[in-house]
């Protein structure tokens, strides 16, 4: 019983850190599509000069690349508490999760692009 309570917060927690560093993702398109969305906000909102937008591209890849370290340091820890089969069980609702979330992102986009359009 308490393997599951264990595995289950794992589980959950780790969408949440992903969550809690915008920009994330897989480190293709993903990452840089919402960190140029974010710094494009922020240029909006704050109207940023170049310099500034060049030290915040810094400051996004620093907390980036520390996130990555989390994230690993994470799994390796994972990986010595949990057996093969509830990792690889853990990588499936992974990979569930990531599907399902791609699926409303792309619902979102289709019905901003169409509410733009009208």
């Amino acid at each position: 019983m308490n393997k599951k309570i264990i595995t289950l917060a794992l589980a959950l927690a780790l969408p949440l850190a992903a969550a809690a560093f915008p920009g994330g993702g897989d480190g293709g398109h993903f990452e840089g599509h919402h960190r140029g969305d974010r710094l494009e906000r922020l240029d909006k909102e704050l109207d940023l000069t170049d310099e500034q937008k060049s030290k915040l591209e810094v400051i996004f890849q620093e907390q980036r690349k520390k996130f990555d370290a989390i994230h690993q340091e994470t799994r390796a820890r994972m990986q010595e508490v949990l057996n093969s089969e509830q990792m690889a069980k853990l990588d499936a609702l992974k990979k569930q999760r990531h599907e399902k979330w791609q699926k409303r992102h792309e619902e979102w986009k289709n019905k901003k692009q169409s509410e733009t359009q009208d």
